[in-house]
């Protein structure tokens, strides 16, 4: 059978277990765990596997979950990595899966990454004989939540051996059957900020007693601002966002400390430090002028995702022959982070969008919002244009490697 033929085999054994896709997001987005909590998610994922009889490692890096199949011949190892966290947002849809956690849900579609990889990983197993190398699929814990869960798993051999690794994220905003790719930076750095002002609170009547801790902090969140347009070189993208302002007193009282925390995210390492340093220098100048003191701490969280280039020209060809695919085009930079950038720091790959935004209008919510939802047809598109890359990153790996030293391309 040629390379495809295999893929339509694959294509439709798909489209036979799209039910079953769809049943397992809705038993995920029903019974959400939170990042780092993800016991039972991370038990079903291994049974599911274990009853399939594939090989699988548990607790990798702290809390995630391989499963790998050995094709029938030599090849290359390909890794397709999926997350399994909810956020910690109570779920306001109207639909019968909605989640049964309070202030839990799957707000930003791993219910459905999870759910598309395990029902590939069951097609491929059975032709297990036909591929030619090794696929690991990596279900990661913690993608939500700083430090994250892709960083330790990695550090416990999740990329061994790996010679390429694909992932995908359900995108929301964008149509079915739209891909986007990007070489390069695609997704940003995701950094923390906390600001603690430390003023004079008073009575609410005699404000020239105090050192107005609400004051000051409002006119930190206002100059943090102008770091992005008078700091930074206009062609540089930069986020800064103030995030949390708690200063809890009586009506009456005014405020001795207030609580700033937020984010930044850029995708340059030189803006990124630059930054760090003017959030630093804002806030300790408003503080220092009214006579405040001023704590300030800078987290930095995942660094951006950054595709490689022949990588991401591949899927991007790849897509274009898939089934199901309308669609195939570049995106812009997204301000979201995501610790795929981890493995992409290690081995070779890229991470790509596939289109899930839902058919009614009604329906269309940005990610981590309550009423968030995706169209669960994007998970076969999803899973098919994995297929189709592993399936012809192994075939066109094999090829080079059976073509003589002095034949290949210089």
């Amino acid at each position: 059978m040629s390379a495809s033929g295999f893929v339509r085999q694959i294509n439709n054994q798909l489209d036979a277990h799209y039910d079953e896709m769809v049943k397992l997001r809705r038993h995920f987005h029903q019974h959400p765990e939170l990042s780092f909590q993800e016991k039972k998610t991370a038990a079903f994922i291994a049974s599911y596997y274990e009853a399939l009889g594939i090989p699988i490692r548990t607790n990798v890096g702290g809390g995630g979950v391989l499963a790998y199949i050995e094709g029938g011949s030599p090849g290359p190892v390909i890794a397709l990595r999926a997350d399994f966290d909810a956020l910690p947002i109570h779920d306001e849809k109207d639909a019968p899966y909605r989640s049964t956690v309070p202030g839990v849900m799957h707000a930003c579609g791993h219910d459905g990454h999870t759910a598309t990889l395990l029902v590939l990983a069951k097609v491929l197993n059975e032709h297990a004989d036909r591929l030619k190398g090794k696929i690991v699929f990596i279900h990661q814990h913690a993608e939500e939540y700083s430090p994250g869960g892709a960083r330790p798993m990695i550090e416990d051999g999740c990329l061994d051996g790996v010679d390429v690794i694909f992932g995908t994220h359900l995108w929301a905003t964008e149509p079915t059957g739209t891909v986007q790719y990007r070489t390069g930076p695609i997704m940003a750095a995701a950094d923390r900020f906390t600001i603690t002002i430390k003023g004079k609170g008073g009575h609410g009547a005699q404000p020239h007693k105090t050192k107005d801790a609400v004051l000051i902090g409002s006119q930190i969140v206002t100059s943090l601002q102008q770091i992005v347009s008078r700091r930074l070189d206009p062609t540089q993208p930069a986020v800064i966002s103030t995030g949390s302002f708690v200063a809890d007193n009586s009506f009456n009282v005014i405020a001795d400390k207030a609580v700033l925390i937020g984010t930044a995210r850029s995708f340059n390492e030189e803006i990124r430090t630059l930054i760090e340093n003017e959030i630093e220098q804002v806030a300790k100048g408003i503080c220092g002028m009214h006579g405040a003191d001023c704590d300030y701490s800078f987290e930095r969280g995942y660094p951006p995702v950054c595709n490689h280039p022949e990588e991401t020209s591949f899927l991007a060809k790849i897509a274009k022959q898939t089934e199901g695919v309308e669609k195939v085009e570049e995106s812009g930079m997204q301000m979201g982070g995501e610790d795929f950038a981890y493995y992409l720091q290690h081995v070779k790959g890229t991470f790509f969008f596939t289109g899930a935004r839902p058919e009614d209008p009604e329906a269309v919510f940005p990610h981590h919002h309550p009423k968030f939802d995706i169209d669960e047809k994007a998970m076969l598109i999803a899973a098919k244009v994995l297929a189709n890359a592993a399936v012809s990153y192994q075939e066109k790996e094999q090829a080079v490697r059976e073509t003589p030293a002095m034949e290949q391309p210089k």
